[in-house]
This record gives structure tokens, sequence and C-alpha cells, in this order.
């Protein structure tokens, strides 16, 4: 009886790597556009630093998050040429 073995090029295993991972999305960004109403705590914006400050209103969060105090519609404005605000003004009847 006769065993012909016949060998092949190959790789070992390959390790394991150090890439190949990344966090959840954080879901950023302006939750309310201007002139929408919204309710007394409700979020107008998420965000990472103040890109957005908070105007007449408005508050804000240890993460920077901006959000209403009052019932009101959603008013964005402008701070000299680059710095923008967002404000709640009470809806007019």
């Amino acid at each position: 009886m006769m065993f012909l073995f016949r060998l092949f090029a190959h790789h070992k295993g390959g390790g394991s790597t150090k890439n190949g991972r990344d966090s959840n999305a954080k879901r950023l960004g302006v939750k309310r556009v201007n002139g929408q109403e919204i309710l007394a705590g409700g979020i107008i914006v998420r965000q990472r630093g103040t890109k957005i400050h908070p105007g007449n209103n408005v508050g804000i969060g240890s993460d920077d998050t901006l959000y209403a105090l009052i019932d009101g519609v959603v008013k964005f404005e402008r701070m000299g040429r680059k710095d923008k605000k967002v404000s709640v003004y009470a809806k007019e009847n």
C-alpha cells in the first residue's frame, strides 16, 4: 500500500489585530428647527462644546445640550458675524 502526500503552500493562522472597533453614534445635532413649537424641557440641540449658545429662555446642560425653559417657539439667531444662539419665545395667540 502506497500513500502519496502532497504539501501545499499555506499560511499559518493569522493572529488577532488591534483594529476593528468603533464607538456608538451619539445622535448629536439640531432636534427642533426654527419656528417649531417646543414644550418646556424639550431638547433643542445636542452638541459637543457650545457651537450654538443658549439665548432667551434656553438652558444648557452639563453635556452642552440646549433645552427649552418655557413652552414656546424656537428661534435661531446670530450673535455677530460667526456665533449663533437659539432662543425660545412664548407663542403668540
